[in-house]
């Protein structure tokens, strides 16, 4: 849509070819934000091509995803864009849509996710740019030179803390060195510390099991086997230093009965698993994702 007139707006009739470009912002809701941002962008001669918004009666915050075509420099849209940040106290950012987010996969030994999410993006399903996979072992090192993403070998030695801090010394250069802006522990076996959780927050997404009632420890699908569960499924979230309990993006399910072996369950673990993570991936990479304190508020 195009944006209306105002009494000092340039003509803002649409240009074939513009930049495209996606605007997020969080702010304390009051009236006039949504006036304010599409009149800024009306006097650079925006076309609004989506928009969505969220003001949250719990936080009192409110949210909103703009995407739009504009002609103007980025500098000048920027500036524009800065002076109504300034007044309203904007938490934002600005994006172009063309831009696939440069993504660091990390992974263990089970490389389901990272199979799925390399092939979506290789089939134009997944607007990332995966420019490196990591591990503490070497079991997927194939699957990663199959899609011809550099692979990087981190081991991490079972109890020995210098081990450890030397690992995720070595993701932290990775991350700077290759300008990373999403990480995805994708069925990575480790726990981050918290000095990873807060240089990555915001920018770090896992995935694990989620069943219900849930099963902590190991073999948690024999655990579920054995109760006779009914549902089983999978939750992607932020990554905090608090482990598993990070502001939620996604959850999937499947229901199962009676007549599931184990090894049906990890099978279809594995697929809402891949599913779940992949729409959380997706919408990040989309700006789709904005947290509001624990939770999130996701404009799919």
């Amino acid at each position: 849509m195009t944006l209306p007139p105002g009494p000092d707006a340039a003509p803002a009739s649409p240009t074939p070819d513009a930049p495209h470009y996606v605007l997020t912002l969080s702010c304390p809701d009051r009236p006039g934000i949504v006036h304010a941002v599409t009149g800024a962008l009306l006097r650079h001669q925006a076309n609004v091509t989506e928009s969505q918004q969220f003001g949250d009666p719990d936080t009192r915050l409110f949210f909103l995803r703009v995407q739009f075509t504009c002609p103007a420099a980025p500098e000048r849209l920027d500036a524009a864009l800065r002076g109504v940040a300034a007044e309203f106290d904007f938490d934002w950012q600005l994006h172009a849509v063309t831009d696939p987010t440069r993504t660091l996969i990390m992974v263990s030994r089970a490389g389901h996710c990272l199979n799925d999410l390399l092939f979506r993006q290789r089939a134009g399903r997944l607007p990332v740019d995966p420019v490196a996979v990591v591990s503490n072992h070497r079991d997927l090192e194939g699957l990663a030179d199959f899609y011809e993403v550099p692979f990087h070998h981190v081991p991490v030695t079972a109890g020995d803390a210098g081990s450890k801090a030397a690992a995720e010394d070595t993701l932290l250069g990775l991350v700077s060195d290759l300008r990373v802006e999403l990480v995805v522990l994708a069925r990575y076996m480790q726990v981050l510390s918290p000095r990873v959780c807060a240089a990555l927050a915001g920018r770090a997404i896992n995935i694990h099991h989620s069943f219900l009632p849930s099963f902590a420890g190991a073999r948690p699908y024999h655990q579920a086997h054995t109760r006779g569960v009914k549902l089983i499924g999978a939750t992607a979230h932020y990554v905090t230093a608090d482990l598993d309990e990070g502001p939620i993006i996604e959850q999937d399910v499947e229901r199962v009965d009676h007549s599931h072996a184990v090894d049906d369950l990890v099978g279809l673990g594995q697929d809402v698993e891949c599913r779940a993570l992949a729409r959380a991936v997706r919408w990040h990479a989309e700006r789709r994702v904005l947290v509001d304190r624990n939770r999130t508020v996701v404009f799919r």
